[in-house]
C-alpha cells in the first residue's frame, strides 16, 4: 500500500491505497508547530485503531500548500514508515500540460484535484474546490491546465467577518431556507452561502463564456461544495469530494513507475 498526505490550511487528508482502491482515510487539523513525532504518534494511534501493519507501506507521496509542514511531514514518513516520499512540485508528471505562467505558483491541491477529475470525468472541465479558498480550475479540451481564479472560501468569510466588526458573530454554517431573514444569524447564513451560490454561477458562466465551451463539465469538490449545492442544485454536474486523495495516488504511479 501507499500513504497519501494532503496538507491543507485546515486539514491534513490521509489515505492508504492498495493500487487505485482507497483502503481507509483520515482527516487530522492542521498544526505548524506539531513535530514529527507528534504527528507520527496520531498515526500510529490511527494505524493501531483500524488495524494497519505500517510494515505493509510501501510508498508515500505529499501535497502541501503549508511550505513549513513539507519536512515535518517528510521525515515522520521517513521515520515512522521507512518510505522516502514523492513531494508535489514543479516538474512532476501530471498528464496535464500546465499553462500556469508560472508552474511553481501553482498550489499542488489545485493540480492534484485537476489530475483526478480528469482520469475520473475527461476533460474539459472546471473543477471548484470549496476549502480555506475557493478555487476555480479550468482544463480545457486539450488537457490543458490553463488557470482558473481564485476567492475566498465559505468558512473562511464567515471568519472575516466575525474578526472584521463588533457585533457580528462567527455563525455556524447551514443552508438557508429564504435569503430574507429577520435574525442576525441567518441573515449572515443566507448572506454568505446565497452570495457564494450566486458567486460561482457568474463564475462559470464567464468561464464558459472565454473558453468557448458552453457544454464544460461542471465538478465541485469540498465538504463545503453541499452547502451550495442546497442553494442551488443545478450548479454541479459532478461532486467528488475524495479528488484530493485520488489525484495524490494517481500522481504517485505516474512518477514511481507504479512501484
Amino acid at each position: 500500500m501507499i500513504i497519501a498526505a494532503d496538507i491543507g490550511n485546515t486539514n491534513i487528508k490521509i489515505g492508504l491505497f492498495d493500487k487505485d482502491r482507497l483502503v481507509k482515510s483520515w482527516r487530522i487539523s492542521t498544526d505548524v508547530h506539531r513535530t514529527s513525532d507528534e504527528h507520527g504518534s496520531i498515526l500510529k494511534q490511527l494505524f493501531f485503531a483500524a488495524g494497519i501493519d505500517a510494515d505493509s507501506i510501501t510508498g508515500g507521496i505529499i501535497s502541501s500548500v503549508i511550505p513549513q509542514l513539507n519536512y515535518t511531514i517528510m521525515h515522520m514518513m521517513e521515520f515512522y514508515l521507512d518510505v522516502i516520499p514523492i513531494v508535489v512540485g514543479a516538474g512532476i508528471k501530471t498528464g496535464l500540460n500546465v499553462k500556469y505562467e508560472n508552474p511553481k505558483e501553482l498550489g499542488s491541491d489545485r493540480l492534484i484535484n485537476c489530475v483526478a477529475a480528469a482520469k475520473k470525468y475527461g476533460a474539459p472541465f472546471v473543477l471548484i474546490d470549496f476549502g480555506t479558498a475557493t478555487t476555480f480550475n479550468v482544463v480545457n479540451e486539450k488537457n490543458e491546465f490553463v488557470g482558473g481564479c481564485i476567492t475566498v472560501g465559505i468558512k473562511t468569510a464567515v471568519k472575516a467577518l466575525a474578526n472584521s466588526t463588533a457585533r457580528l458573530p462567527e455563525v455556524e454554517l447551514k443552508p438557508p431556507q429564504k435569503v430574507i431573514n429577520a435574525s442576525t444569524v441567518k441573515a449572515i447564513q443566507s448572506g454568505i452561502v446565497c452570495g457564494m451560490a450566486g458567486q460561482v454561477e457568474y463564475i462559470i458562466k464567464r468561464i464558459k463564456k472565454e473558453t468557448g465551451l458552453p457544454d464544460l463539465k461542471v465538478i465541485a469538490t469540498g465538504g463545503l461544495s453541499e452547502l451550495v449545492h442546497e442553494v442551488n442544485d443545478s450548479l454541479f454536474d459532478i461532486m467528488d469530494r475524495e479528488l484530493s486523495l485520488e489525484g495524490l495516488n494517481i500522481l504517485y504511479h505516474l512518477n514511481s513507475g507504479g512501484a
